[in-house]
């Protein structure tokens, strides 16, 4: 819940916006002046201030509300401010904007325009945070990039080196786990559009009937559950990078709508009629055999041909050899320094059981295997027993003999049962969340 500060000289301006905001789930801070609002400041997380330009010693200039102003930027002090005057005064509004003003509100308001002013600057600040997070997360996993041995990933990221500053669309295609998600965000870095946050979206992860309000964004009634407008990931993704994963899940009743954005850039928000036009770079991703679905008539080729200007394939891990131990190093020194753990080194059967084995969950099995050894060794070296390799091999022979239920009761249970019942590590082991444990322990009836 947000914190808004008023601050206003007269009692019953600061009653009726406070009155309104609470109504719509605000809290509300208050400030007779522009020095009581300083203090207010330092003792409350403010959110947003409605900044009152004009006071009782001088009810026209607006120079106290423009002193107040002045201070927030000398402080750094980086709370959007929502300037309001009962005075139409275009020169005091230019001023007030150059000082930091994020918006302006004449007096009297109309409510419906004030609550839109504060929850438009709500949310900007909220993504302009989110977009700084996900820039230094960015920024962290460049700075500890990995650098391939194998001759056909050196050859795969001279490629990429040179598409990456193109606007170019490019299909990604290759088995689950070979990092073809991390291989789109180290293309959005190496671009033109790296300043921009990348916008990722699950395909398969979307249904049918969410298909256009997903990717096109939705109006407030656009249907019985749009309760507020919705912007899509296209808008989302202005002058930025698009990564569509798992493609080829896209319903063919859906493909035609996405073909549409792909051929000439235009969509419309379900429940308008204004048409807007996309501006962004298409990265896509599948491990699927798309050409196969095409065959089957489920996946359309023109749309096809439009997602892949260029196709990259990632070879599986089976075919990258030379990065299977240099690989593991470079996990297991991340993986040391995330969980404060003792750097271990690999024993010699370990690096044989490594290179002997067959990966069928490439990248992302090698990652989880060795996060799992880090967090349950304690002899600071890894042997080929920490792995578990064989007991990976047995459960694969022996799960497509068993029911989905029953699959996930027995690698629940054997998680549970390598780390002494400690829920947040045995989730660790499976690749999930520590919530989703829980709701299949409980599902599962679990103990």
């Amino acid at each position: 819940m947000s914190q808004i500060l008023v601050v206003d000289d007269r009692a019953d301006i600061r009653l009726s916006i406070a009155i309104l905001l609470e109504d719509n789930g605000h809290q509300i801070v208050e400030a007779d002046s522009p020095q009581v609002a300083q203090l207010q400041i330092k003792a409350h997380p403010v959110s947003l201030i409605l900044l009152d330009m004009n006071y009782a010693r001088d009810t026209t200039s607006g120079d106290e509300g423009l002193s107040f102003l002045s201070w927030l930027s000398s402080a750094n002090i980086d709370i959007p401010v929502i300037a309001m005057t009962a005075w139409s005064n275009i020169d005091l509004v230019i001023q007030a904007m150059k000082l930091g003003a994020k918006d302006f509100i004449e007096k009297p308001w109309r409510n419906k325009q004030l609550l839109h002013c504060i929850e438009q600057q709500l949310t900007l600040t909220r993504l302009n945070g989110e977009n700084l997070k996900l820039k230094q997360q960015l920024n962290l996993h460049n700075k500890h990039q990995y650098q391939w041995q194998s001759e056909c990933m050196q050859q795969l990221f001279a490629n990429i080196n040179t598409l990456a500053s193109t606007d170019v669309n490019i299909l990604l295609t290759g088995e689950n786990g070979t990092g073809k998600s991390d291989l789109a965000h180290y293309i959005h870095s190496q671009s033109g559009a790296k300043e921009h946050t990348m916008v990722a979206v699950n395909m398969g992860a979307i249904s049918e009937s969410l298909f256009e309000s997903e990717m096109f964004g939705h109006t407030k009634g656009a249907f019985t559950d749009a309760k507020s407008q919705r912007i899509g990931r296209f808008e989302l993704a202005e002058n930025s990078t698009l990564f569509l994963d798992e493609i080829a899940n896209i319903p063919l009743s859906q493909q035609a709508k996405l073909l549409r954005v792909l051929e000439n850039g235009h969509y419309e928000s379900v429940g308008s009629s204004q048409t807007k036009q996309a501006n962004c770079r298409i990265i896509s991703a599948t491990n699927g055999n798309i050409r196969q679905l095409i065959a089957d008539e489920k996946f359309r080729d023109d749309l096809y041909y439009r997602l892949n200007t260029i196709e990259c394939h990632l070879p599986s891990l089976r075919e990258r050899q030379l990065d299977i131990l240099p690989l593991s190093q470079f996990f297991i020194s991340k993986y040391a320094v995330k969980y404060q753990r003792e750097h271990c080194q690999l024993s010699k059967a370990a690096q044989q059981a490594l290179q002997g084995y067959h990966w069928p969950g490439n990248i992302r099995e090698l990652s989880h295997l060795l996060q799992r050894a880090i967090l349950l060794n304690t002899s600071g070296k890894i042997s080929a027993e920490h792995l578990h390799l064989s007991a990976t091999k047995v459960q694969q022979t022996n799960l497509p003999n068993m029911t989905l239920k029953a699959a996930e009761i027995v690698l629940i249970k054997q998680a549970l049962q390598q780390t002494n019942n400690h829920i947040p590590q045995a989730a660790v082991l499976l690749g999930l969340t520590k919530s989703s444990l829980y709701r299949r322990i409980e599902k599962y009836g679990i103990v």
